[in-house]
């Protein structure tokens, strides 16, 4: 029982952790490719953490399932849709940053 608790709060500190590189890689980017890069990377890898270290808490019932459930949707939706916004945003004329810009 503690063994399982140990490894849920870890997995759900290593999901905060990771939303907590998203956030920074939000603020700190220069352009909306490299923000939309780190967010969608971080956050669905985020939510996998933290997902799954409650699933591993509340042990195996339907509640479970329904998180897991939700861990697929966000795992399939999250990547791409942020591609089709980066894709839509390229198409409409919005450059990525480079060096020689500043």
């Amino acid at each position: 029982m503690v063994v399982r608790d140990v490894i849920a709060v870890a997995m759900i500190l290593i999901g905060c952790f990771f939303f907590l590189t998203s956030a920074i890689g939000l603020l700190r980017f220069p352009d909306m490719f490299t923000r939309m890069h780190a967010t969608g990377k971080c956050d669905t890898m985020a939510v996998l953490m933290i997902m799954t270290g409650l699933i591993i808490h509340h042990g195996i019932n339907l509640d479970s399932f329904k998180l897991l459930l939700i861990v697929v949707f966000i795992y399939i939706a999250n990547p791409t849709a942020t591609h089709v916004l980066s894709r839509a945003a390229f198409r409409l004329g919005v450059q990525p940053w480079t060096k020689d810009k500043k």
